[in-house]
């Protein structure tokens, strides 16, 4: 009883402050109001440490998602992990998730953006080690580094902005079309914010930490943490349009929304599967920032996190029903046994594609329209719809896999939709997922885009959705997948099923060989010629000095009297031969 009080209660206390928090958002939007809170810590050498808050739409509205969908999930925990021994431990890790994110995203403060970035590292790594086997760990220990990258580039970012008197980058909005200094920063916070939203190539950690429980995967690996890149992006695209590094996220956002697109196709564990899509989100939303649509991109981060949460949550439903299973082979006919988590499960990846009137498709839409209007060349236009496509293609191969066909687990195996609590988190995202696409449409948007395009270009999106659709269908129809994969394409489907050989990049030469090069150093170094002239040679030599005079005291007068014999011999032959 008292396990599940603590996660109704932070159930209630989180989606509680959600909704005061959203229409406190909604109301600073309509009158277009900001609360900006500034206090100094202390000054050291004129530099004022300055502890500062922003409370604009854009941050109340974030918080409030993130406290909605993180009290869902915990709500939905308390069945999920009713067999966990340390639920208390999990809920504090997640409550301290929410508040790093919270540091992080009422902060225009680079020194609490880092508080609130380290915060985030840490308790992820503490969450995706959860289940504490190899691994986990290995999966933890990729995630960790990866996301010391971006920590190390804000940490130089901060150093190099201590002459500037302070890290409060809204002050600086002017500077940055004209000084080095903030190219340079303004470099820092891109590369950093590409470790946090797994682009190219700091890619591969996403899928491996799914190894984290699922809860915490709708949490955090689909509106959280992996968008917390794309939102400081969003604080900084005023200097990201003026420095030349938009036209260089535009390509990285489009090449891993393209690679994880492919990747997915070629995967059977479900949870990497919705892991490559929310990294195909990502490319999505950074590459519509970089060409400088912040409210679309932070639009398209707000409905892709309800739909993908729920997404994760019915994910994994399936698995905890099937014995934590997470193939999708082994599944098949679920919809006859679990027809609401069924639902639950086609709506949200209906609402991915960009079905018409599910909350993805205000957000998608828009955006391939507006991609279309812009004018950029025909490589982006590719990528754009190609990947459209790839992620009908993905999406209705996981529906073709887990409802059709025949039931592939074991025989004697019996589920249902019988857990209260999973079923009233599902339900409670499915309301937003479908509808929260349009109400979030009429509050970001009051005004409407004018979007004129002749018809072919007008229809060109819902063509290859539903084109994407019926071909993922046919390859997993016929087999046609595994059978090229086997057969003749072997190479190429190693290629694009690995995404592009990122994870053996990571693993082998980001962390294998600096690893292995250290060791061979102090091998060489450390335990060879420095010791061997340093103190375990100097050790050697007096022990054996030690023992030569200690085996005089030792041995007989035999000895001693062979010894005298043999120097005289040596002297008499020396006295004879001169």
């Amino acid at each position: 009883m008292k396990l599940m009080s603590i996660c109704v209660l932070s159930f209630i206390f989180l989606f509680s402050f959600s909704v005061v928090i959203f229409l406190i958002g909604v109301y600073y939007l309509f009158i277009d109001y900001s609360v900006y809170i500034e206090w100094e810590l202390f000054c050291l050498n004129s530099s004022s440490v300055m502890m500062t808050l922003i409370f604009d739409w854009m941050s109340l509205i974030f918080i409030s998602f993130v406290m909605f969908i993180s009290s869902l999930v915990i709500y939905y925990s308390e069945d999920y992990m009713s067999s966990d021994l340390n639920m208390n431990r999990f809920i504090m890790l997640v409550l301290m998730f929410i508040l790093s994110m919270f540091f992080l995203i009422i902060s225009p403060n680079l020194v609490s953006i880092l508080l609130g970035w380290d915060g985030l590292g840490l308790v992820s790594y503490c969450l995706v080690i959860y289940y504490q086997n190899v691994k986990s760990y290995n999966a933890g220990m990729l995630t960790a580094l990866s996301n010391r990258v971006g920590d190390v580039l804000i940490l130089i970012s901060i150093a190099w902005m201590l002459s500037f008197g302070g890290w409060n980058y809204i002050y600086y909005y002017d500077y940055f079309f004209s000084m080095f200094d903030m190219q340079v920063i303004v470099s820092l916070i891109v590369l950093a914010a590409m470790t946090s939203s797994a682009q190219i190539p700091f890619s591969s950690w996403l899928p491996a930490a799914m190894a984290a429980p699922t809860p915490v995967s709708a949490l955090v690996h689909s509106s959280t943490l992996v968008t917390a890149g794309v939102y400081l992006l969003i604080r900084f695209n005023p200097m990201l349009i003026s420095s030349g590094w938009s036209y260089f996220m535009l390509i990285v956002g489009c090449l891993t929304m393209f690679m994880s697109g492919l990747g997915a196709n070629y995967e059977f564990d479900l949870k990497k599967i919705i892991a490559l899509s929310t990294l195909s989100q990502l490319g999505l939303m950074m590459s519509i920032l970089s060409m400088g649509y912040p409210n679309l991109a932070f639009f398209h981060l707000l409905t892709h996190a309800l739909f993908k949460a729920l997404l994760f949550l019915c994910a994994g439903s399936f698995i905890h029903n099937l014995g934590d299973f997470q193939d999708i082979r082994f599944m098949g006919s679920i919809i006859n046994y679990m027809p609401l988590t069924s639902v639950c499960f086609n709506v949200s990846s209906l609402s991915l594609c960009g079905m018409p009137f599910l909350s993805g498709f205000y957000s998608k839409d828009l955006i391939l329209e507006v991609v279309s209007l812009d004018g950029f060349n025909l490589l982006i236009f590719f990528l754009y719809f190609f990947s459209t496509g790839l992620t009908a293609m993905y999406s209705f191969r996981l529906f073709y896999y887990s409802m059709f066909g025949d039931y592939n687990f074991f025989s004697s195996s019996y589920f249902d939709d019988s857990s209260y609590f999973i079923s009233f988190g599902m339900i409670g995202l499915l309301f937003v997922a479908v509808f929260g696409g349009s109400m979030l449409s009429w509050v970001i948007f009051p005004l409407p885009y004018t979007i004129v395009l002749p018809l072919y270009l007008k229809v060109l999106t819902m063509f290859v959705v539903l084109l994407g659709g019926y071909l993922g269908y046919l390859i997993s129809l016929m087999g046609i997948s595994s059978l090229l994969g086997t057969l003749f394409m072997y190479p190429l489907t190693l290629f694009f099923g690995s995404m592009w050989f990122m994870p053996f990049l990571s693993t082998s030469w980001v962390s294998y060989y600096p690893i292995s090069i250290g060791y061979l150093s102090s091998k060489s170094f450390d335990y060879g010629w420095s010791e061997l002239l340093g103190g375990q040679g100097l050790y050697s030599l007096f022990i054996g000095f030690l023992q030569y005079i200690q085996g005089w005291y030792d041995l007989n007068y035999k000895v001693y009297l062979l010894l005298f014999i043999y120097w005289m011999f040596i002297l008499i032959s020396m006295f004879l031969v001169f």
